[in-house]
């Protein structure tokens, strides 16, 4: 039997109670506070702080007026224990669960999970009743040491830092526009120069990419601004404009009648999107049961998707 070995002394390892603490104080800045959160007294937490600082041999806490800061290296400790604790909380939850399962945190780009990933879901909790998927929008990459994510969902390039990938589709994008600012699609794709534009700040180059595809001088008209494709939709609906909307998002107002195309171009592909994860990790059960099954969902044609 091979034999294993202590991960650390146990001096460099502190107790959770007082991590614990160290991080309430951090949260709420009140010895009082912290206390009463976690159901002991002041003088348990206070204690708690000073055996860790001395531990450590590091000032973590400062007192300020009738506050409490943290340190230069107090901010920084917490930020790393912040992680382990909820680290540790998830492996507690998944090993006490189902530990051929567990706990899937997912980012995800609002559109993307709300038009095509959510009505699929249902599939996937079906056939992995094992695995619980949580979901929270992220707009911009991010750092995935620095986060709880065991995977996201990225529009771009497979250019993610440190991060493995697995391609899902491309990004077929359809200029639409409310009916009433136009009688049919223009034939001509230079006419819809002469309208007000409505872009995404997390797509700069969409409408540049859209004209190039077409043909046209990549100089789209200055216009609108929107942080995500719901409220860009809603604009073009009140006819603020003609926006760019991935076929998945522009389909349901497109078949209600809200919005109309607005050019007869309506193949165009100004990207991809992909499910990226951290490749200095173990994956677990859950991250290659979804990965696995997100890609048989990639590779179905749209129209015997749910």
């Amino acid at each position: 039997m091979r034999k294993t070995h202590m991960i650390a002394p146990r001096r460099y390892l502190p107790s959770v109670s007082a991590l614990l603490a160290l991080e309430a104080v951090a949260r709420l800045g009140s010895a009082t506070e912290a206390a009463r959160e976690l159901d002991l007294t002041q003088s348990a937490v206070s204690r708690q702080l000073k055996t860790l600082e001395a531990q450590l041999g590091v000032t973590l806490i400062l007192r300020q007026g009738r506050g409490l800061i943290l340190s230069a290296e107090g901010r920084s400790y917490v930020d790393e224990i912040r992680l382990i604790l909820h680290r540790l909380a998830q492996a507690s939850v998944t090993v006490g669960t189902n530990a051929a399962g567990g706990t899937l945190n997912l980012a995800i780009l609002p559109a993307f999970g709300m038009h095509w990933l959510a009505p699929r879901l249902r599939d996937f909790a079906r056939r992995h009743p094992e695995v619980t998927v949580n979901l929270s929008t992220r707009l911009a990459p991010f750092d995935f040491r620095a986060s709880t994510f065991d995977a996201a969902i990225h529009f771009g390039r497979a250019d993610w830092p440190g991060a493995g990938h697995l391609p899902l589709l491309p990004e077929i994008v359809v200029p639409v526009c409310a009916p009433g600012l136009m009688h049919s699609p223009l034939e001509n794709p230079v006419d819809i120069l002469g309208f007000d534009l409505l872009h995404l700040d997390t797509r700069p180059r969409g409408w540049a990419r859209w004209l190039r595809a077409v043909g046209l001088p990549d100089r789209p008209r200055q216009g609108m601004v929107f942080d995500q494709f719901s409220t860009m939709a809603q604009a073009a609906i009140h006819g603020l404009g003609i926006a760019l909307l991935p076929t998945f998002v522009a389909e349901p107002y497109l078949s209600e009648g809200q919005l109309v195309l607005a050019s007869a171009r309506t193949s165009e592909s100004i990207g991809s999107y992909y499910l990226v994860w951290p490749q200095d990790r173990p994956e677990t059960k859950a991250m290659a049961s979804f990965r696995e099954w997100l890609a048989e969902q990639a590779n179905t044609p749209q129209e015997a998707s749910p």
